[in-house]
């Protein structure tokens, strides 16, 4: 892999940086990274000699030749003015925000351009990376990215109409799961008096046992549910408060994310109209 640009160190491009180093997929100095605030990079160059901190994202862009956007969908129409100038066919530019069109974002800039939607589980070398390919993208671009991507991860190729709902699952459904054994946690205090340290330790013990049962597929869901719960056992009594609250739940919880998504989408376009194509040709427009 040709040497990779990060443009914004925030959670998830701090995340993807480590993740990428700690698998060996990449070492440090194969990184040149570029973050507004700039002592966020320098933390990270601090944590990995070798990763060379950009002063400006055109710097970025003349140094390496693939970008990763790890930036919020509020920021986009500013970066792009500030790389769009120096981009050219020869790079590859991959973004992990999911409202901005792949379509929208090929007729900006000269380059191929790739979506990559990552995980906080990826930060452990494991669970899904979302692929989506814009048309420009060549099979020896799009192996070297699942090639890369497949080092802290499962990589899926996503159609964008299933993108958000397939982030919702794979990136905001670790959000959802604490959430829920956190409240599992919370209550059995409540009800028994066993301590937060030994609830949390029983409840992510549980998780990880979970995790490891998939892992080696030996249930499904509906398997694992029904092995568990015997008939006249004290699981399905357990069970019977989860199906009088929990059916429904999420489809309330995709409306949401979904809405916002729309917002963001609308926000994007709206700015993104301001950004001028790219001269492709890596100098600046006079």
């Amino acid at each position: 892999m040709e040497r990779i640009g990060v443009v914004g160190t925030g959670s998830m491009g701090s995340l993807l940086i480590d993740a990428l180093i700690a698998a060996k997929a990449l070492s440090p100095s194969q990184f040149i990274a570029y973050n507004r605030t700039v002592a966020k990079a320098e933390k990270i160059a601090d944590r990995h000699p070798g990763l060379v901190v950009a002063t400006s994202n055109a710097q970025v862009a003349k140094e390496a030749a693939v970008l990763l956007l790890c930036i919020k969908p509020s920021e986009y129409s500013k970066v792009l003015v500030e790389l769009r100038d120096w981009l050219t066919s020869d790079h590859l530019l991959i973004t992990i925000t999911s409202p901005v069109s792949l379509e929208h974002l090929e007729s900006l800039v000269p380059c191929p351009v790739a979506r990559v939607v990552p995980s906080i589980t990826n930060a452990a070398g494991s669970g899904v990376s979302l692929c989506e390919f814009g048309m420009r993208i060549t099979p020896e671009w799009r192996d070297k990215i699942l090639h890369l991507f497949s080092s802290i991860s499962q990589p899926v190729e996503v159609p964008e109409p299933f993108l958000r709902v397939a982030s919702d699952i794979t990136s905001c459904g670790p959000a959802f799961v604490s959430y829920i054994l956190r409240h599992m946690i919370n209550d059995a205090m409540e009800e028994t008096g066993i301590s937060e340290e030994a609830a949390s330790h029983l409840a992510m013990q549980m998780i990880i046992g979970m995790g490891e049962l998939f892992k080696k597929e030996m249930f499904s869901f509906q398997a694992l549910e029904k092995r568990v719960c015997v008939p006249g056992g004290i699981t399905g009594e357990g069970l019977i408060a989860l199906q009088n609250g929990i059916p429904g739940v999420f489809r309330e919880v995709f409306r949401r994310t979904h809405s916002k998504f729309a917002e963001d989408v609308e926000m994007v376009k709206i700015q993104l109209r301001t950004v001028p194509p790219a001269n492709g040709n890596g100098l600046p427009s006079s």
